[in-house]
């Protein structure tokens, strides 16, 4: 007679259900990985195999071939690193936030600096004392005549393109 009280949850092989999570989770890294843009796919830690799975996975046309293709990476991706794999995903996703942070903090300087006067272009020129000043102020200047008049933001869009170009993400806050 077996006593089931002695047998421990660890010492049980994974349930259907378990193993089943895991594959659709795995399918899902594959999935994710693939959408990536060609640079960041690139620096994913993939065996030759598995880029090579992928490739053909982007290659194919019909829906169930597709399907098949995707439980296949799903099959074969416990073989790659899938924490190394799972932590440069994560390096990508952090590196597009703070680009968005960066995207999102210059549109809200260049708005401020064409709705604010003149004491505040000083004090952002104090905070960035790299930048052209002439060409910063008549920026500005342009942007500034320009949503007075009501017209489209040509000059605005310079003004943010300079922004962009001189001012090294790491420098703002």
């Amino acid at each position: 007679m077996t006593d089931y009280d002695d047998i421990q949850e660890e010492d049980l092989p994974p349930s259907k259900s378990a193993l089943k999570r895991e594959m659709l989770a795995l399918q899902e890294l594959g999935q994710a990985l693939m959408k990536l843009p060609e640079p960041h796919f690139n620096r994913m830690p993939l065996s030759e195999d598995m880029r090579e799975a992928m490739a053909l996975y982007k290659r194919l046309k019909h829906n169930e071939a597709k399907r098949r293709q995707l439980q296949y990476i799903g099959k074969h991706m416990p073989r790659e690193a899938v924490d190394d794999i799972q932590a440069a995903l994560d390096e990508i996703e952090n590196e597009n936030k703070r680009f968005r942070q960066h995207f999102h903090q210059l549109e809200q300087q260049r708005d401020s600096l064409i709705q604010g006067s003149n004491e505040d272009l000083t004090h952002f020129l104090d905070q960035y004392p790299e930048l052209d000043k002439q060409q910063l102020r008549n920026l500005v200047r342009q942007a500034q005549k320009e949503l007075s008049q009501k017209k489209p933001p040509a000059a605005s869009r310079k003004l943010f393109r300079f922004l962009r170009e001189n001012i090294d993400p790491s420098q703002t806050t």
